[in-house]
């Protein structure tokens, strides 16, 4: 059984409260009738929130908590994860403002795990600040990664665009090194998974970037795609994934090549992100695929520089509620119809020919 909508509970991290998170979550849900789709939780200090609404002149009603069995269904509930004082200046790299994102998030994925919230949201955080004796990880993914079961992917959605990455945060001069048959047999497995328990598509296609220029060209630039992504892509085939590349990059996105797959893996992190951003005009969403519970976030950093002055863009921060909520439903109906395949091939039928 799905639950009603309103009883979903969204779990927010809310990230750097110097930067534009905050902004961003409290516009998204002044709108009340978004408290039809979901409840949401924030973890924070609901002093903090209640200066930054102020601030931003909204209109919202926050419900302060100190525990999650005191959340009420349809109301903005913000659980106290901390109780010291925080001056938010906006704009300005702080690093308790790091400890305190990172402490909000930290809980929030203990909730996750206990079964508290279904979903995950988080507000962006500042890779450097965050760092300390106690957290040691490049970002969210990371940790999630460590915390909850899978491999996760980074997996960038608009609409019926998705790019994921075979390579995420590493420097491009170790880009090769890490590219190996079992990774990129991993990551393309995740992602046929995904797009089937997550996005409803039943035999998804899938679209491989080559790694160097044009491919490699047959070996004249670089070897890669030759020696190492086109034999992984040759056993995924013939084992009925329905893989295809490498492609060249540099025409995959402006020739419209991408609408004719279901999803794009890029090699490295701005091969695949420069396109993806330029393509979905700020409502895209980062979906960290492949982990046994359901995370997302806006596709967009602190953005100190406008911070505290009310022009963020919440576009994206609610895509990724939204698809959190997509995503959770999808996996409910999936593991209903994986229990009878007889229905799994109705369905797909039905979209057949819908």
């Amino acid at each position: 059984m799905t639950k009603k909508a309103e009883n979903v509970i969204v779990g927010i991290s809310v990230g750097d409260l110097n930067g534009i998170g905050s902004e961003v979550i409290l516009k998204t849900f002044e709108d009340t009738r978004m408290l039809e789709f979901c409840t949401p939780v924030i973890f924070a200090n609901v002093k903090a929130l209640s200066f930054v609404k102020k601030s931003m002149e909204l209109t919202c009603n926050l419900h302060g908590i100190d525990n999650i069995s005191q959340m009420v269904i349809g109301k903005i509930n913000v659980l106290n994860v901390w109780k010291e004082g925080f001056n938010v200046e906006f704009g300005k790299e702080d690093m308790m403002a790091g400890s305190l994102a990172i402490k909000s998030f930290t809980e929030a994925v203990t909730a996750l795990k206990q079964g508290d919230i279904d979903v995950l949201v988080t507000a962006p955080i500042n890779k450097h600040n965050i760092q300390s004796e106690d957290f040691k990880f490049p970002g969210h993914t990371d940790y999630l990664n460590e915390q909850l079961e899978g491999d996760s992917l980074m997996l960038m959605v608009q609409d019926n665009l998705r790019v994921g990455l075979l390579t995420d945060h590493i420097p491009v001069n170790e880009v090769s090194a890490h590219l190996t048959e079992a990774l990129i047999r991993k990551k393309l497995t995740t992602i046929n998974k995904t797009l089937k328990q997550d996005f409803g598509i039943g035999k998804p296609k899938i679209a491989v970037l080559g790694v160097n220029p044009h491919s490699g060209d047959n070996g004249v630039i670089g070897k890669e795609d030759d020696e190492v992504v086109k034999p992984a892509l040759k056993k995924l085939f013939e084992e009925g994934v329905m893989v295809f590349g490498p492609f060249s990059a540099d025409s995959f996105f402006g020739s419209g090549q991408y609408e004719k797959y279901d999803a794009v893996i890029a090699a490295y992190h701005d091969q695949g992100l420069i396109p993806f951003k330029t393509l979905s005009f700020g409502n895209g969403v980062n979906y960290t695929a492949g982990l046994e519970a359901v995370r997302t976030s806006p596709d967009h950093g602190t953005a100190y520089e406008i911070a505290g002055k009310g022009v963020a863009d919440f576009n994206s921060f609610k895509e990724a509620v939204y698809l959190a909520l997509d995503i959770y439903q999808n996996r409910a109906v999936y593991k209903e119809l994986t229990k009878n395949p007889l229905k799994i091939r109705e369905k797909q039928e039905e979209k057949k020919y819908s």
